[in-house]
């Protein structure tokens, strides 16, 4: 019976960690929403993507935004399904249908929290600060809200680009287009936009790191290594290295220490030794050790 209950709480890790990411990946597609339907929809902030083609349909058209980015997504679906194949259309499902009702459900509350009236800089900051924790949000766990990223995956799979390329085409294509429609010093503010979710998406994904790696090459091993040790009150691992012009052999000095004790070791190697090389690194887990 032992085997059967370790198997039973394996399944039910499994089910409580699954229940996160649904909840987290929810959260995600709401903030992205109301980014879109606070910031971006009520100030024709055109900043890549579906929802960004749905602002200039609505334009010309009239059409609701919700049922642009549906349609829009649908019919992605349905291609991806054909040329991505099964498995990575299942991926993009449910954001693809959720993200469209978010909007349909929060597209009134500009009535009552209007940013219209707002310094542009500010919208785009905000706008793009929310949508970037959204999108990390949602990335994190493994999930999408479809549209550009599905067409990305399918034309860098038939002209054999990058996914990176396709995404300045798509993109820059939507964006260049709203600034047609919309005036071109909405661009300025849209790129602003976009700067911020990529930034936020990557913090949110890989996190704020709270320790630093410190990689060091210096004249002074013994002294650096006892100011680690007994100073920071941290551990320190030795690389045998060569030079690779002249093949010199050398001693590489690695630690890993808190980030807010980045500036104790920086100034410490430095008066040891100015002339000291080192490298540092954001160390985004750690894990082991002493």
């Amino acid at each position: 019976m032992r085997p059967l209950k370790r198997v039973n709480r394996k399944e039910k890790s499994k089910s409580k960690l699954k229940v996160k990411e649904i909840i987290e990946f929810t959260i995600g597609c709401l903030f992205v929403a109301l980014a879109f339907n606070l910031f971006m929809s009520p100030n024709n902030l055109v900043a890549g993507g579906v929802s960004g083609f749905s602002l200039i349909i609505k334009h010309f058209f009239g059409i609701e935004s919700s049922t642009v980015i549906f349609i829009s997504n649908i019919f992605l679906i349905i291609l991806s399904y054909f040329v991505l194949g099964k498995q990575v259309t299942k991926a993009n499902i449910l954001g693809s249908i959720l993200f469209p009702v978010f909007v349909e459900l929060t597209e009134h509350l500009s009535t009552y929290i209007s940013f219209q009236q707002s310094e542009m800089l500010l919208v785009a900051i905000f706008g793009g600060l929310l949508q970037g924790i959204g999108a990390g949000l949602i990335f994190r766990v493994g999930y999408s809200t479809g549209g550009t990223d599905i067409l990305n995956m399918i034309i860098s799979k038939i002209f054999k680009i990058s996914l990176g390329r396709s995404m300045l085409f798509t993109d820059g294509l939507i964006i260049l287009g709203g600034s047609v429609v919309f005036g071109f010093n909405r661009l300025m503010y849209s790129l602003i936009v976009l700067y911020l979710i990529s930034y936020m998406t990557d913090k949110v994904v890989l996190g704020i790191s709270d320790s630093k790696a410190f990689y060091i090459i210096t004249e002074e091993e013994k002294k650096v290594k006892d100011f680690v040790i007994n100073e920071l009150n941290h551990g320190v691992t030795v690389f045998d290295a060569k030079g690779g012009y002249n093949l010199d052999k050398q001693t590489v000095l690695m630690s890993v220490i808190p980030t807010r004790e980045y500036y104790k070791l920086k100034e410490g190697i430095h008066k040891i030794d100015p002339k000291a090389f080192f490298m540092v690194m954001d160390s985004y887990e750690v894990k082991g050790g002493k």
